[in-house]
């Protein structure tokens, strides 16, 4: 198993044809090593390049989160706490990033504060006034 950085996953989940070199590098070292290991800062980080650099909805970064999800050659670190964000993000407003921080406080038995009013509507989240 290997672990991947942000560029690396975007190159194996999008085949860019701007990218196509970089594309066919990153599967070839994937094949090899038979499974990729992904951080959760490099989930949170996908999903912004999803939304920022390639425009896309989260209607269409659906299927992307599933793929990593029941792909047995991707290991999500706390994929728990992935399932739960992703659950939370798909059908919520908030972002990708929010919902992580919410699961992984829910994990701790914690009530999370912040000031973003998407977030503050879920339960366990405090709006801070």
């Amino acid at each position: 198993m290997i672990a991947v950085d942000t560029n690396i996953l975007i190159r194996l989940l999008v085949n860019d044809p701007g990218q196509s070199e970089q594309v066919e590098t990153a599967r070839r070292h994937v094949k090899k090593e038979g499974a990729v290991f992904i951080p959760q800062v490099v989930q949170v980080e996908t999903v912004w390049v999803l939304e920022s650099a390639y425009k896309l909805a989260r209607r269409q970064i659906a299927p992307v989160l599933e793929h990593l999800e029941r792909n047995a050659a991707y290991t999500l670190q706390n994929r728990s706490s992935f399932q739960r964000a992703m659950k939370l993000y798909l059908k919520g407003s908030a972002d990708f990033s929010d919902y992580l921080i919410l699961a992984e406080n829910q994990q701790e038995k914690l009530q999370l504060l912040t000031f973003d009013k998407k977030l503050g509507k879920q339960a366990g989240v405090v709006l801070a006034k």
